[in-house]
């Protein structure tokens, strides 16, 4: 009998009591300090409780339930949805400050209408038996070009004739201008990018000539929600702007938007993924961006209303009263994702799309896969990645991203560790501190 490996086992922030969440046996607990002082010393008063719930174990019998719920994830990952991004071009009207993509050098051709068919011939054949739906991205997708409007058009009619579902990445600047497009399109959502109140986000996400783009994204808000269009409003969170997040939510709020049942909000963390321009002394570390956030919301709960942060699996602890099931691959790269952009290559997610050296194959002119490097992603996962063997907080970071992780070490196999047990730390009091 042994302490679980993957019991993770931390005080909570501003408080004397610990936790101990189990993500393989789906066992949480607050512990007050004497029980903390008791584990740490390696005693148990409450032993049989703690057999039970699997915070102590038996080694064939932890490697058995392992196994088990490993086949379970991949039974379930099976018959997952999958989520296929298009790219119809890399071309933007923005110039934001921290454009990951501005050092990207990608053939200038315009999207013809072959190129869609294609698209849809290859996914129709690749992924025939599989749930699905597209993801409009890019560069801005929705430009107010004729030629482009005529392809979107085009690319949504396609979909809609074979009943797929899409959503939208955009800027939001021309939403207005698509209104009848989208009317016809069958819409799951559009996530749109507001990175703060009108002086804060123009700074950060102004016109190429420089020229303001809040109102007009403010006003696309508006019609979306007038129309029932879903929104996942994005804030793309750094040093610069995390302070305002107390003014945007209060400025949602007297929009109606956060009263909306079709509104949600997500926070984007910029971090050291390809090239962020100048931007990089602003940028958070994961755990940074959220030790601001828990203190920004003990001083501004309201800001709740607007967006309630995950803090690893606490925010769903705190809603389902129960974990999640342990997470054995956070990476979907050709697994339940596939980007494709129009020039008819291949690539493995969102953080590779468009990048030199990513392509994993071809839709057009012809298919062409590259079988190798396709079974390299789809084998990674936390029992391929050596470091997450013996990590207790790999069931609950799954070995972060692929991409993030090869770019930082120039190795797939390798983890992009997440401080999952600090952001337990900070999550587990800001959601279950007046219940302690």
């Amino acid at each position: 009998m042994y302490f679980s490996r993957h019991n993770i086992f931390s005080k909570l922030k501003d408080s004397d009591n610990y936790f101990i969440v189990n993500l393989l046996t789906g066992s949480a607990d607050i512990l007050a300090p004497e029980k903390a002082a008791e584990i740490k010393r390696g005693e148990y008063s409450d032993i049989e409780e703690y057999k039970n719930k699997g915070y102590l174990a038996e080694e064939d019998s932890e490697k058995k339930l392992f196994n088990s719920r490993y086949l379970d994830f991949i039974r379930n990952r099976e018959n997952d949805e999958m989520q296929l991004f298009f790219v119809p071009w890399y071309e933007c009207n923005f110039k934001c400050s921290y454009c990951y993509q501005s050092e990207y050098s990608n053939e200038s051709v315009q999207l013809q209408k072959p190129v869609i068919d294609a698209f849809f011939a290859h996914i129709s054949e690749a992924f025939r038996d599989k749930r699905k739906y597209i993801t409009i991205f890019g560069g801005e997708p929705l430009l107010s070009g004729s030629i482009q409007k005529e392809m979107i058009t085009y690319l949504i009619s396609e979909a809609a004739k074979r009943n797929i579902d899409l959503a939208i990445v955009t800027n939001g600047y021309n939403i207005t201008g698509y209104s009848e497009v989208l009317a016809k399109a069958p819409l799951r959502e559009i996530q749109i990018t507001l990175d703060g109140t009108r002086e804060i986000h123009d700074k950060r996400r102004a016109l190429k000539n420089g020229g303001g783009t809040f109102d007009k994204i403010a006003e696309g808000i508006d019609f979306c929600l007038s129309k029932k269009i879903p929104v996942n409003l994005r804030v793309v969170i750094d040093s610069e702007n995390i302070n305002n997040l107390v003014e945007l939510s209060g400025f949602a709020a007297r929009k109606g938007w956060t009263d909306s049942p079709f509104f949600k909000t997500q926070l984007g963390r910029n971090y050291e993924l390809h090239s962020c321009g100048s931007h990089k002394p602003a940028l958070f570390d994961r755990a940074k961006m959220y030790e601001e956030l828990y203190e920004l919301l003990k001083i501004h709960p309201d800001i709740l209303k607007f967006h309630k942060p995950a803090f690893s699996v606490s925010k769903f602890l705190s809603e389902n009263g129960e974990l999640p099931s342990p997470l054995f691959d956070s990476c979907p790269g050709c697994k339940t994702e596939w980007a494709f952009d129009y020039t008819g290559s291949i690539y493995p997610c969102t953080a590779t799309v468009g990048k030199t050296g990513e392509k994993i194959g071809s839709f057009y002119p012809k298919t062409s896969l590259d079988e190798g490097r396709i079974e390299a992603w789809q084998d990674r996962d936390v029992t391929s990645i050596e470091k997450c063997g013996d990590c207790p907080l790999q069931l609950a970071c799954g070995g972060g991203c692929g991409s993030v992780a090869r770019n930082n070490t120039g190795k797939l196999l390798s983890p992009d560790c997440r401080p999952v047990d600090k952001l337990l730390e900070l999550g587990l009091s800001a959601y279950f501190g007046e219940k302690i």
